[in-house]
């Protein structure tokens, strides 16, 4: 089984981030860039069908040359071989820009895929659409928020989790799955993994040999624009409610103030 694993290098989800004043995109250079923690379930989740099926783990990533890092984590972690798409045309790019950009880059991956896993959602851009769109773009089936995956012959099943319940999809290969946090605990990248991932084959690629044109990426061209933005309040302190043997009442008042019951 031949597996894609779309990952993204992100800012640190714990650090402090921000947007630029000049163009409303993510301030990239603000804080350290990591590989995004929900893509460290998605690679886990391909290396455990991998050993189970066997086959090859490919991790596909779409940014700058910085994203190198988030590369050779995902390789040090166990994954065979990567695919950078990387142009500077490609900066800015929306979610529907950046489907179709990964569409285009799966098809170069080498031996072709059977599977394509992703993360449900990235860090900082929240939208949890990309996965789906991207199996929209090839025409495959999308099983997403999946927090279990089997694999039997030609066919995938997943039990989805949304907070509607827990689902059963199933569908013929290939087709696109996106985890959620629940999937799996990420293996650590062992000395031994550390060392091979500096020898496992990277390709780099520009827009060009992905046969991307510069009219279909890029801010300039974005379905989406930022027309304003503003930094989160500070946390305030809570409201604190004495209990004179009339708490209950106080506590149920208040949630009806907030609309909340």
């Amino acid at each position: 089984m031949n597996i894609v694993v779309l990952i993204k290098q992100v800012p640190d989800t714990y650090s402090e981030r921000k947007l630029k004043d000049s163009d409303g995109t993510l301030d990239r250079e603000a804080t350290d860039a990591v590989l995004d923690e929900i893509n460290e379930r998605a690679v886990e989740a391909a290396l455990q069908l991998k050993e189970a099926q066997g086959g090859e783990v490919t991790v596909l990533t779409m940014g700058p040359d910085g994203a190198t890092d988030a590369i050779r984590k995902a390789l040090s972690m166990g994954a065979d071989k990567a695919v950078h798409l990387s142009d500077e045309a490609l900066a800015g790019s929306c979610a529907v820009q950046t489907a179709r950009a990964l569409a285009k880059a799966i098809g170069t991956v080498e031996g072709g895929f059977d599977l394509v896993v992703a993360g449900n959602e990235a860090s900082d851009g929240r939208s949890s659409a990309v996965p789906a769109m991207v199996a929209d773009v090839l025409g495959l089936p999308a099983l997403t928020h999946a927090r279990e995956i089997t694999v039997d012959g030609s066919s995938i099943t997943v039990k989805r989790e949304t907070d509607d319940g827990v689902t059963t999809l199933t569908a013929e290969l290939p087709a696109v799955v996106s985890v959620g946090e629940k999937i799996n605990e990420p293996r650590y990248p062992s000395f031994k993994g550390i060392m091979a991932a500096k020898k496992k084959p990277v390709a780099a690629i520009t827009i060009a040999d992905a046969g991307i044109e510069a009219s279909e990426v890029g801010l300039a061209n974005a379905l989406t624009t930022v027309t304003s933005a503003s930094p989160k309040p500070p946390k305030s302190a809570g409201e604190k409610i004495e209990d004179e043997g009339d708490g209950g009442a106080k506590v149920a008042a208040y949630l009806v103030g907030q609309k909340l019951i």
